[in-house]
């Protein structure tokens, strides 16, 4: 039963994508047949992934195939039907989102070829979790890099966009290069390219295996200081597009670090190091550039390198347990890590959502450009304001619930972990602290600069409420938010399989510390609901005597005879005390226009802040690079026959190669 639900639900991404694309000239039907197929095979891929979070419903196909060392070997287990149940929830509510979000009247024959890509995307997605063998791994890789280069170049006749492409591929094509360096070697090392054959075959002594793996696939995560495509690639993808990329794809490279880590026989403990120093530069990085941008999109984008940092200080934590064979924090760091990717790619969804119904309402992706739209899309605010503070770590949203069991899991590492070692879970508890706190000031200010205060432009102050398709993921995803935070304890047993996969062994410390954490979560989800429940009775009590009660009238203006929008706190305002606190990070390159004069006409004052890394460490690398690879021009001599040179001496130096 399980091989035909995922034959049925790959077989109708493809079939819907091809449809799609044959129909690209009726772009009505073009959309319908994409994004309709791919709901249907959400529907499907839950029903096939779901019941592989239980542990004896293990799934395993081996099928034949001509390549060299290669074979269609596929599987399921609890921790690939985790994610594959992520994938196939967010991409169902993105392919509806995605049908009302693209016009076909302003896309045309576009959308076909969207649409085939979109399905293209997550098929390859689903075959990167279901691999089981090296070849077939990097094959699904490689396509689901292209294919997601294809959406985020969607409107590429803006330079910016195409930019943003460019800097994807490129980086991605380093991360695949560094993956097919790492599986090469592992191969001719552990004996095979099949997963079950190469586990636990890798000795402590292959660190740099790991290394290598740990600069492929964090690439692909989005860590400092590899994560320089996303700020550019998600703000130039269309919103739905952006919203799967930073919900579900940046996180398989999380599960392919979890994948690899199978590999070897034991972990050093400064591996745990690495990634707890990786997950709290990232995290606070993130979450501080995410405060200095006004590109909403670009917020959101920073916002995901943020989170991406507490899922590695999770895993990080999770290694520390394993080299120093502490099973109760092995299990505790692994419910951590996952329930912040099972919340992340709710809420991180929803915000990508409700900024794309926002900024098309507004014409604008400009923080500064808003204002007011709570009182014009009022139901798009309700679902961005549960988003945020599910961002912002606020309970009783599910966003509360992972980052309270990763600082639970630093706890146990302060105690647990030898003197020595337990700095790196006081330097974690540091980094939770600081995150959270930056984070919430970035939803804080998103938030409040968008909806709330009077509208900056005519656009903010004409917009109107966006339709259903839109509305509806975006309250199945807003709903599943509150849920996760109200049913957080149900959610660490029934995830218990996942954590206890991740920790590599069913320990009884293990299984006893997660149904200790579920306990604990009972009191704080409970006071949660009382929580949402009093502000609820508050406000039904407020309205119900101001009914009829309240007298309305000009606002206090302050002194001024007309007050207009412009006196109010705008984006960059609201960031410029904690900004210019961090501004030898974010280093903002300022644009002012001083008043002037006893009577000054005009003045304006405008912030910019670009990526540190990309700034001081990439471009520099990236232009030395290309000096020295220009040296190598002379090498194009425009002769054929010197190229079929070129290729004889390059398989002439394989066929040496292999026989070493």
């Amino acid at each position: 039963m399980t091989a035909v639900a995922w034959t049925l639900a790959l077989g109708a991404l493809l079939a819907g994508g091809s449809l799609a694309w044959l129909l690209r000239h009726r772009p009505a039907w073009a959309a319908s047949a994409g994004s309709g197929s791919a709901c249907l095979s959400a529907g499907l891929g839950l029903a096939a992934s779901l019941p592989a979070l239980q542990p004896e419903r293990v799934f395993q196909c081996d099928l034949p195939w001509a390549m060299p060392d290669a074979a269609l070997s596929l599987g399921i287990d609890p921790l690939s039907g985790f994610f594959l149940s992520v994938l196939f929830g967010v991409s169902g509510c993105a392919a509806l989102f995605g049908w009302g979000y693209l016009r076909p009247e302003k896309h045309g024959a576009r959308i076909g070829s969207h649409w085939f890509f979109f399905n293209l995307l997550v098929a390859s997605m689903a075959a990167v979790l279901l691999a089981r063998n090296a070849l077939l791994f990097i094959v699904a890789w490689e396509l689901m890099t292209l294919s997601s280069y294809f959406l985020v170049v969607q409107s590429h006749e803006d330079e910016n966009v195409r930019r943003a492409g460019w800097l994807y591929l490129i980086a991605s094509h380093i991360g695949v290069f560094c993956l097919l360096a790492f599986f090469a070697l592992v191969g001719r090392t552990g004996g095979g390219y099949e997963f079950a054959r190469l586990a636990g075959k890798l000795p402590v002594a292959y660190s740099w295996l790991f290394l290598l793996a740990l600069a492929g696939f964090g690439l692909k995560a989005g860590l400092v200081p590899l994560h320089v495509w996303l700020p550019e690639a998600h703000p130039a993808a269309p919103s739905h597009v952006s919203a799967l990329m930073s919900a579900v794809m940046i996180k398989l490279g999380i599960y392919g670090l979890l994948r690899i880590l199978t590999f070897f026989d034991v972990v050093p403990p400064w591996w745990g190091g690495v990634l707890i120093g990786l997950g709290i530069v990232s995290g606070v990085f993130g979450a501080a550039f995410a405060l200095a941008q006004h590109d909403l999109k670009r917020l959101l984008a920073y916002s995901s390198v943020e989170n991406v940092g507490i899922i590695a200080l999770g895993l990080g934590l999770v290694l520390l347990g394993r080299a120093w064979l502490i099973p109760a924090l092995t299990a505790v760091g692994a419910m951590g890590l996952v329930l912040h990717v099972l919340n992340h790619a709710g809420f991180k969804a929803l915000l990508f959502f409700s900024a794309g119904a926002a900024a098309r309402g507004m014409g604008s992706r400009n923080l500064n450009m808003g204002g007011g739209l709570i009182k014009r899309m009022p139901a798009t605010g309700v679902f961005f304001f549960i988003g945020a503070a599910a961002a912002g770590g606020l309970p009783p949203f599910g966003g509360f619930v992972g980052e309270w069991v990763v600082y639970s899991a630093a706890f146990m590492g302060i105690t647990q972990v030898p003197i020595h070692w337990n700095l790196w879970a006081i330097a974690a508890l540091a980094g939770l602290a600081a995150m959270g706190g930056l984070a919430l000031a970035a939803m804080a200010k998103a938030f409040g600069a968008l909806f709330l205060g009077e509208a900056r432009t005519p656009e903010a102050g004409n917009a109107r409420e966006t339709t259903w398709p839109l509305l509806a993921p975006m309250a199945a995803l807003a709903a599943a938010c509150l849920a996760a935070g109200l049913l957080g304890p149900w959610l660490c047993l029934k995830l218990q399989p996942v954590a206890i996969a991740i920790a590599g062994q069913q320990h009884p410390e293990a299984l006893a510390a997660l149904r200790q954490t579920a306990g604990w979560l009972r009191y704080l989800t409970a006071a949660g609901a009382a929580l949402l429940v009093l502000a609820g009775l508050l406000a039904g009590l407020r309205n119900r005597r101001l009914r009829g009660e309240a007298a309305y009238g000009p606002t206090w203006d302050c002194g001024y005879e007309a007050p207009t929008a412009r006196m109010q706190y705008t984006a960059a305002s609201f960031s410029q005390p904690l900004a210019r606190s961090l501004s030898v990070w974010l280093r903002p390159q300022v644009e002012a226009q001083l008043p002037a004069g006893h009577f000054p006409q005009q003045a304006s004052w405008q912030t910019r802040v670009s990526d540190l890394f990309q700034r001081q460490l990439l471009e520099p690398l990236f232009r030395g690079a290309a000096a020295g690879l220009a040296w190598l021009r002379w090498l194009q001599q425009g002769r054929i026959q010197l190229y079929v040179l070129y290729i004889a001496a390059a398989l002439i130096l394989l066929v040496l190669w292999g026989w070493l």
